[in-house]
């Protein structure tokens, strides 16, 4: 069998069974290695190679979180759940279904905005979840629908979008290693090439509304009065304005030095600066902060080093070439298996970042020898890279949401987050790209 279809299946599998997903990804990794020829000694050697490129991730995400604390310190959350409270209590139940769809339009743009506005990727969870988990219990609203608004904005912008995260993946990866394969991208529209494929996410986001609108009871949070969360943090016009100034220094910043290190630093130092967050408070808050954010960089982590065996054991390219053995003439076989592929490696790696220079070298010269246009070999390698994204254990677009809808240990990350999200975006995503490979 092949060393990567049995890794990522015992990790899929492992992780099903609720094993925490870095043993998941541990275990995964030391069969695929021991599968793909490599001794005990050589696969835990790539793994331990792979971990250092996960430690940038893992310190953005660290001192993210301590912004993200910083942030929740001055109120902002809180006041926008308290003018949610507010509608609740005075309306009716119709009212109340109204807000339902506000409340996930709002999720659905803050979503949108950390990929393309201001591109903080998930850093926004865990500091505007958490404060309306209870408006959530009270509007018993099902968070497997929460879970999947928030992975669609996590991916569709930058799959589609060329900015922000977008222009990297778009621009800077999935064009360039096209590129790198042999075909010219001359007058190729980016945007043109992963139209379908995101109208896939977005017919999955419309299942996900049907398939999740019936209402979900939780167990109320603690509570202060009955109406109002224990933890409520006070807020003041002045600690709303510093959220607004530090979140635009963030921003800007990051945008300046290409760090989301730094910016997320400069963010917490105006928090510091301005009285918002005290001195003496400053390190429990940071240290908080990490914390909070601590098990998606070890997920991150692990996941670098699943992708270092991997490689290590050159199934990957096998895989890709021996699918490639299998296709023959059949264009329509031959763009599905390309997909299934991709599929596989992005479940297994969890970063479609990634994924795109490992197929793209051998799918760009295979789809050219097949007569697929230059419109649909993009298409092809773009969605093929993303399939696996919304539904991997070890994915930030997962990991992500449950940071914050488990801040009360009632939303499980594998069967509230990782299945919903693969069922409604990756199968569609499959049926919308094999599409657009056979019309563009």
């Amino acid at each position: 069998m092949n060393a990567v279809v049995l890794a990522v299946g015992v990790m899929l599998a492992l992780s099903l069974c609720r094993v925490h997903v870095v043993v998941a990804l541990i275990v995964g990794a030391v069969a695929g290695g021991l599968a793909g020829g490599l001794s005990l000694d050589d696969t835990l050697q790539a793994f331990q190679a792979g971990l250092g490129k996960g430690a940038t991730v893992a310190l953005s995400y660290a001192l993210l979180g301590a912004f993200a604390v910083a942030i929740a310190k001055s109120g902002t959350a809180h006041a926008l759940a308290d003018r949610a409270l507010g509608m609740i209590n005075g309306g009716s139940e119709a009212g109340s279904g109204k807000l339902r769809l506000v409340l996930l339009v709002l999720l659905l743009g803050a979503a949108i905005a950390s990929q393309n506005i201001l591109p903080i990727h998930i850093a926004f969870i865990p500091l505007l979840i958490p404060p309306l988990l209870f408006v959530m219990n009270k509007l018993r609203l099902d968070r497997r629908l929460v879970a999947c608004v928030l992975t669609f904005g996590l991916i569709t912008p930058y799959m589609f979008l060329p900015v922000g995260f977008g222009a990297i993946f778009l621009n800077d990866i999935l064009l360039a290693n096209v590129r790198d394969g042999g075909l010219d991208t001359t007058g190729v529209s980016v945007m043109h090439a992963m139209a379908l494929p995101a109208l896939g996410m977005v017919f999955g986001l419309v299942v996900a509304f049907f398939s999740y609108r019936r209402k979900r009871d939780y167990a109320p949070a603690a509570t202060s009065g009955g109406s109002e969360p224990a933890d409520k943090v006070s807020y003041t016009p002045k600690t709303l304005l510093v959220a607004l100034v530090a979140v635009v220094t963030a921003f800007g910043v990051q945008l300046w030095l290409d760090s989301m290190i730094m910016g997320a630093l400069a963010g917490f130092i105006v928090f510091s600066l301005s009285g918002v967050v005290r001195w003496r408070e400053a390190d429990d808050l940071f240290t908080e902060g990490m914390k909070m954010m601590a098990m998606i960089g070890f997920i991150m982590i692990a996941a670098n080093g699943f992708a270092s065996v991997m490689q290590a054991t050159g199934h990957i390219e096998s895989m890709v070439t021996t699918s490639a053995d299998y296709i023959g003439d059949n264009k329509a076989l031959a763009a599905l298996l390309m997909l299934v592929v991709g599929l596989l490696i992005t479940l297994g790696i969890g970063s479609s970042f990634s994924t795109v220079p490992i197929i793209a070298a051998i799918y760009v010269p295979l789809a050219m020898h097949m007569g697929f246009s230059p419109l649909a070999i993009v298409s092809l390698v773009g969605t093929a890279a993303a399939l696996g994204d919304a539904g991997s254990p070890a994915s930030d677009s997962t990991l992500g949401p449950t940071a914050g809808l488990n801040v009360d240990g009632q939303h499980n990350h594998i069967w509230d987050t990782v299945v919903p999200t693969f069922l409604h975006y990756n199968l569609p995503l499959i049926a919308f790209g094999w599409a657009a490979a056979m019309v563009l």
